[in-house]
């Protein structure tokens, strides 16, 4: 190597020496841990924004950053308050900007005005000043006064008593004006106002597997295991506040409970299951009902669980191997599609349809103002042609149950009559002995509507029809 090869030899060694000293050494930079605010502006985003489910969003956010308890808690309300009354919150800021701020700017005054008008526990400093230091946080702080103003603007009307009364009942309870006008009209005006003031806060629900325990020991369970309960309406049903995540408990995961809403518990039990029946259960997934039927069958006979979708059916595979049922049989299929296997086979056939979900908006506040009449118009034929086809497949004497998680008459029972006006060979089964003695006045023609501020358990439907004997 001649001495102009070992000056370039060197001369590319010492540049490569301070640089790989540099990289090694500069410190790595810790993005700053979340604040719940940010938590909840993020789930939020994920929701208005991405159409995140409301649950699932929350739970991402909240599983991947290092909150406490308390903290977890705070983002929690936080959220929830600004998803149950996003259209009233809009309503509120929107008379201090005069255009709609970027989504960021406005997520986060959504967020630091449901503290401001609606939680009572929040000193307004406090709200203001993370809001604006949300913004800084995002890298607009260009906006922070623009977010500074806006607020103390609010305050300052809200205090002055200058908030204008809100005379739309839809823009009052967040609630999407054609839906408004649909609970109107089924409901009347004072009734229809209770459903959309109502605002339950998502709990869990549980029941035990009475294959595995009785009412006794699993109450012991949970009271060695912490686990804050009170008894439901419905046999079984234990309704656990502020529980934290059931799931993780090795009662779960060994089969001893499962986690489900009692009006879901009550469409299972509203097929009366009985060892040795067949049954199916037509949209199944996850598959909490027919667990529960086959459970009841004490895992004797054949509960036939369908879904048209492969990663939905994979849920319920998941359900049968954790409770070890036999006699759960999953499978994906279309309920709208003929299975002369099955015509006139079986015990029962629970459909419980496809809908818009208007009963449990306390796990999915933002439908209500999602709703539209376009969307609803989609789901009247499913339901119908669902229907129709598993209708095929009761046997003589057998029982068909309608169910589903809303409370729209037009997907109800407007559903039913129309069925029965096409099928003279079905009649309403009008014995109510399977409801609860609170719930059994809401039974009429063998139909029952359930309304979650009047009765204490999700809004759901409930129709009983039997095939008549030759």
């Amino acid at each position: 190597m001649d001495k102009r090869d070992e000056r370039n030899t060197a001369r590319h060694e010492s540049a490569r020496r301070p640089a790989f000293r540099a990289r090694r050494e500069r410190p790595q930079r810790k993005e700053a841990p979340l604040s719940a605010r940010e938590v909840a502006r993020r789930a939020l985003s994920d929701v208005a924004r991405s159409g995140s489910y409301v649950s699932a969003a929350l739970d991402r956010h909240l599983n991947t950053t290092h909150l406490s308890a308390d903290d977890k808690r705070l983002a929690a309300s936080l959220f929830f308050t600004a998803v149950e009354n996003r259209l009233l919150l809009e309503a509120r800021l929107s008379q201090f900007w005069t255009e709609r701020p970027e989504p960021v700017v406005e997520d986060i005054l959504h967020i630091a005005a449901a503290q401001l008008l609606l939680m009572d526990k929040i000193p307004d400093h406090a709200a203001v000043d993370e809001a604006v230091k949300q913004t800084r946080a995002s890298g607009r702080d260009g906006l922070s006064a623009l977010v500074n103003g806006i607020l103390r603007n609010l305050i300052r009307a809200r205090d002055a008593g200058e908030l204008p009364e809100i005379d739309d009942p839809a823009v009052r309870y967040s609630v999407a004006p054609e839906l408004a006008k649909r609970l109107f009209d089924a409901y009347g005006e004072e009734e229809a106002e209770k459903i959309m003031a109502d605002r339950p806060r998502p709990s869990q629900t549980i029941r035990f597997n009475a294959m595995k325990t009785d009412a006794a020991g699993f109450e012991n369970y949970l009271k060695t295991h912490d686990v804050i309960f009170e008894r439901g309406l419905v046999p079984g049903a234990y309704r656990c506040p502020a529980a934290g995540n059931l799931a993780r408990l090795d009662g779960f995961r060994n089969g001893y409970f499962s986690i489900q809403g009692e009006s879901s518990m009550l469409a299972a039990l509203a097929v009366e299951p009985k060892p040795g029946m067949n049954v199916l259960d037509a949209c199944a997934a996850p598959g909490g009902k027919s667990a529960l039927i086959a459970e009841t069958m004490a895992d004797v006979g054949r509960v036939y669980a369908w879904d048209v979708h492969e990663h939905r059916v994979e849920l319920i595979r998941a359900t049968k191997q954790r409770l070890k049922l036999d006699s759960l049989r999953p499978a994906v299929r279309d309920a709208r599609q003929p299975y002369a296997d099955f015509d006139l086979y079986m015990d029962a056939v629970l459909v419980d349809a496809p809908c818009s979900g208007l009963g449990v908006i306390a796990d999915k506040p933002d439908i209500k103002y999602r709703f539209t009449d376009a969307q609803l118009e989609t789901l009247l034929p499913l339901q119908a042609e669902i229907l129709e086809n598993c209708a095929r497949f009761v046997k003589v004497g057998g029982l068909l149950v309608y169910s589903t998680c809303t409370i729209l008459p037009e997907e109800n029972e407007k559903q039913v009559r129309a069925f029965l006006e096409r099928h003279p060979e079905f009649v309403p089964e009008t014995d109510a002995g399977y409801l609860p003695e609170p719930l059994r006045c809401r039974c009429a023609d063998g139909m029952a509507q359930f309304l979650s501020h009047r009765d204490h358990v999700e809004g759901f439907f409930i129709a009983r029809m039997r095939r008549k004997g030759v």
